[in-house]
Formats: structure tokens, C-alpha cells, sequence
């Protein structure tokens, strides 16, 4: 209701201060759409100001750090918002505020928050395992490229690959690079030269987020997932991020960079042979003046310089033994010989023969026993004498002693 007052009867502040939050307290929870115009994080909470799409206007607004977190996309200054709050008078002061009890993203931060939503569906799947990226070819002998009709992107893959390696072969096929049908256009051209090229290039120059959503579309992930081939995502601008980057073996950040990244640059290369071989001259140079010094030190030591020198003394020691050996032999010779002398002697001086040679006999059986008596003696007997043995008969006699 209307307040009843004149000049005569004014209304107290206070209780028109006490009117406004009543009646702002009756719009209970609503939904604003606006623009964070800034945000102040503090422990707990955070402090917004949210202004109006179209008009100058703006108003504060409150919300617990867990709400603005639970957002769907991340909310940042500048950025467009759907929030569920209730609006509060604040009766000291006079201010209006609302308390945030909810934030969703609008326009771009929608589409971004499905992005995201559909980005960790995708990465739960393992599509974008870095374990899964396969290796460019050094020098693929054919690059597909796919990209649109007579597009900027196109010429430069195309113009910088030739400027880098001449003799790179292409094959081209052209699909809808935005709008309705491009991302099943990109699909059945990667589908189709995938069989038939080394290394595979999507290219697109840069757009909006809106123009470029086909490159996040979830049939293109998953063919070029299953794609053979490398295959190298040259989508937008450095800044742009759709989901073909994730999951392509190379993210390049431009078609410029593609080309760069295809094929190998001809003259660098080239530098690169030349700098190899002058370091493999200067090495195998360097190999044979070391060997060369070493064995010009190993010819310069005696043993190398006059080998004979230690030949000639060896020979010479091998002489002088000979000869110690000789001597020694000798003089063992000798020595033996004389012993073998006193022996003789000796032997020759204790032998029967000595005293047979002195006059005296031996008388023998004839099978070799010695007589030493006459009554032994056969009729028939031998006596030995020095120089021979002679046969005896004799005729048996009484044996007549002898006188001592």
C-alpha cells in the first residue's frame, strides 16, 4: 500500500528503508541474467558485480565459493551468467544486493560447459592417452589434407609443405568446414584417405566458438581416434582447443604450422648432411692422426726402434749359458770318470784274477764249484789259471798231510 503523507507528515526514513526490504523480500528466489562485470574471491565467499546486458546497470552480488566452484564452465570477469538468487535490502545502508545461489554459464560459457562435459566423457574413454599418439614419418611419401574449398588454410599447408620439401605429394579433399553436416563431411573425407596417404592434415583457419564446435563433434573424435595413420589437427588459431586437438596424434597451431610439422625443411636437411659429414671428417681425421702419433711413439721405443738389440741379448745370454752348461757337464765328466777309476782300481785290486796273474790256480768242478780240498777232488777237474782254464785228471791218492 501507499504511504499516506504530506509535507506536514512526513514518512521516517527508517520506515520507508523498512517498506522497500519488505516488498524486495517478497520477489523471493529469482533468475537474473547478466554479466560478471568482477569477481572477488575471499575465504568463504565471493563478491560479484553483476551488470546488465544492455542497459548501464549493475548490482552486487554474493555467493559461497562452493557455489560459484559447482559451476558447469569456470566463471570469470566478462562472462555471461544465468544465476538463481534472492534479492536482499540491506535497510543501514540502503543497498541492494543478491545472494547467488546458483550460477550457470549462458551463450559461449553453455556451449563451453557441454565442451567440457563431453571432453571428460571422451578422456574417461582413454581417447586422448598420450600412450596412444603415433609418431610422425619422417618423410611421408603422400600427406592427405582435408580442409575447405579453395581456403586460406589450405593454400598454406599446401605452399609452405612445397616451399619446405618440393617433391611432397598431396591429396586434397574438400568438405564443410562450418556449419550443419561438416563435422559427417570431415568424417567421410578422413574416413576415405586414410587408406591412402603416410601422415593425414585437418586444417581450418580461425573462428568463432560456434564455428568451430563441428571439431568437437563426438563422430570426428572417435574416427580420428581410429584412424591408422598420424594424423595432425591444424584447427583455429593458438588459442583455440577443440577436442580434434586432443585426441589427433599432433596439435598444430596453425595450418602454417602444419606444413612445418609434415615435412622436413630440404635446405635444413641439406645444412645437417654437411654439418654431419664435416664432423665425421674432422672425427676420422682426428682417429688417424692419434693413431698415427701413437704408432709413430710405438716405432720410436728401443724394443721397436732396433728389435735385434733384444734378440742379440738374448743370444748372447743363451751362449753364456750353453757354455756354463758345457763346462759343467765337463768338469761332472771328469769327476765321474775318476771315480769310475778308483773303482776299477779297487775292484781290479779285490778280483781273483790279481792273484791268479800273481802264480796262483783255482781248482773247479767242471760245472763251476772251486776245490778246496783234496778229498773232494774229482778224477776229473778244471784248474783256472790266469790266461785260461786247463783240464786235469788225476789219479786218487792217500792224502798225505803237510806240515804247518
Amino acid at each position: 500500500m501507499a504511504l499516506d503523507t504530506t509535507a506536514d507528515s512526513p514518512a521516517p526514513l527508517r520506515q520507508v528503508s523498512t517498506l522497500i526490504g519488505q516488498w524486495v523480500g517478497r520477489l523471493g528466489a529469482i533468475w537474473v541474467e547478466a554479466e560478471v562485470a568482477q569477481l572477488t574471491r575471499r575465504p568463504g565467499v565471493c563478491f560479484l558485480v553483476l551488470r546488465d546486458l544492455r542497459a548501464t546497470l549493475s548490482i552486487r552480488a554474493t555467493c559461497h565459493v562452493s557455489v560459484l566452484d559447482a559451476s558447469a564452465a569456470p566463471v570469470t570477469e566478462g562472462a555471461r551468467v544465468v544465476v538463481h538468487a534472492r534479492p536482499e535490502f540491506y535497510e543501514p545502508n540502503g543497498s541492494l544486493t543478491l545472494q547467488v545461489r546458483e550460477i550457470r554459464p549462458a551463450g559461449e560459457g553453455e556451449l563451453l560447459a557441454q565442451l567440457e562435459r563431453r571432453k571428460q566423457l571422451l578422456a574417461a574413454e582413454g581417447l586422448f592417452d598420450v600412450r596412444l599418439k603415433k609418431p610422425l614419418p619422417f618423410l611421408p611419401g603422400t600427406v592427405g589434407l582435408v580442409t575447405g574449398r579453395a581456403s586460406a588454410a589450405e593454400r598454406d599447408v599446401l605452399e609452405n609443405a612445397r616451399l619446405r620439401w618440393p617433391g611432397v605429394r598431396f591429396v586434397v579433399r574438400h568438405a564443410l568446414m562450418q556449419g550443419a553436416g561438416s563435422a559427417r563431411d570431415v568424417v567421410a573425407a578422413v574416413q576415405e584417405l586414410a587408406p591412402q596417404v603416410d601422415v593425414l592434415v585437418v586444417a581450418r583457419g580461425g573462428g568463432s566458438l560456434e564455428d568451430l564446435l563441428p571439431f568437437s563433434d563426438e563422430s570426428l573424435v572417435r574416427a580420428v581416434h581410429a584412424c591408422r595413420v598420424p594424423v595432425v589437427s591444424a584447427i583455429g588459431h593458438e588459442q583455440d582447443t577443440p577436442l580434434l586437438d586432443l585426441v589427433a596424434d599432433v596439435r598444430a597451431s596453425t595450418p602454417t604450422d602444419a606444413a612445418k610439422r609434415v615435412v622436413p625443411d630440404a635446405a635444413e636437411e641439406q645444412d645437417r648432411i654437411a654439418h654431419a659429414r664435416s664432423r665425421l671428417r674432422r672425427a676420422v681425421t682426428a682417429l688417424v692422426d692419434r693413431e698415427a702419433h701413437g704408432l709413430a711413439q710405438l716405432r720410436s721405443r728401443p724394443v721397436l726402434a732396433a728389435p735385434h738389440v733384444l734378440v742379440d741379448a738374448q743370444h748372447d745370454a743363451l751362449t753364456h749359458l750353453r757354455e756354463r752348461a758345457d763346462r759343467a757337464l765337463r768338469h761332472r765328466l771328469d769327476r765321474e770318470h775318476d771315480t769310475v777309476g778308483h773303482h776299477l782300481a779297487r775292484v781290479r785290486a779285490l778280483s781273483p784274477l790279481a792273484t791268479l796273474e800273481r802264480g796262483y790256480a783255482v781248482a773247479q768242478t767242471t760245472d763251476g764249484h772251486v776245490l778246496t780240498s783234496v778229498a773232494d777232488a774229482p778224477a776229473a777237474f778244471v784248474v783256472r789259471l790266469a790266461d785260461g782254464s786247463a783240464h786235469v785228471t788225476t789219479d786218487r791218492t792217500e792224502e798225505t798231510p803237510h806240515a804247518d
